[in-house]
């Protein structure tokens, strides 16, 4: 997949988060800035770019900024990296990671990571075909592990701003994965735990994310990448 303009872009997933072992795919996400007259045709350009062997997923820039304004756990684990992980930084992606905090907000954090791990629990239950073979057991703790990570980071974000994307301790994540392949049902008092502690806690992050800013970075970005009719 051959996409222009890429503005940054890294490794996420199982390795960002130190949860990897031998055979787990390489996951990359990033964003880029469709050539600003292109936006104003009949027909605009793709807002999404997926490809698999390598597993890379690029989102053009304005749909990474609604994205991550809706507190969406995948996408803004971009801005939030550790330095080694990024593979292209360019000025405008460093100006977005410089204002990452902008897109937080209580609520919305709240909603998406515990959102998300609601959904994480559900295809745990899901394992409903009868199944035991060793590929349900390693899907199903690989959703357990997803959902112990993201309360456990929603919960930082939440409380601290701050979002931790290596796990402090992945032979715990594993051992949980392996505990709920055995019965799925152990996972939902770590998840009812998680949704009292969001409950109690008093979070940091204000009530709406700062929309201006994402706005002005995002008109830099298209002021970046016009080009006039009259030098075509």
């Amino acid at each position: 997949m051959s996409v222009q303009n890429v503005l940054l872009s890294g490794v996420v997933g199982s390795t960002a988060y130190g949860l990897a072992h031998a055979g787990s795919d390489v996951d990359r996400l990033g964003l880029f800035a469709a050539p600003t007259e292109e936006l104003h045709g009949l027909h605009p350009p793709k807002e999404s770019h997926v490809s698999t062997a390598p597993d890379r997923t690029l989102h053009e820039a304005a749909k990474w900024c609604r994205l991550a304004l809706g507190g969406n756990p995948t996408v803004t684990e971009l801005v939030w990296l550790p330095a080694d992980l990024y593979e292209v930084r360019t000025p405008l992606g460093d100006e977005l990671v410089g204002i990452r905090t902008t897109f937080l907000s209580a609520r919305r954090v709240r909603d998406a990571y515990l959102g998300y791990a609601t959904q994480q629990f559900r295809r745990l239950l899901a394992r409903d075909d009868g199944s035991f073979s060793a590929d349900t057991r390693k899907r199903t703790a690989k959703h357990a592990r997803h959902l112990k990570r993201l309360c456990g980071q929603g919960y930082e974000l939440y409380t601290t701003g701050r979002l931790s994307i290596r796990v402090d301790d992945p032979e715990s994540f594993h051992r949980f994965g392996e505990q709920v392949a055995d019965d799925p049902e152990t996972a939902l008092p770590l998840l009812r735990r998680y949704e009292t502690a969001f409950d109690e806690a008093r979070s940091v992050l204000p009530e709406q994310p700062d929309e201006r800013a994402a706005d002005a970075w995002l008109r830099r970005v298209r002021r970046h990448f016009y080009t006039s009719a009259r030098s075509s």
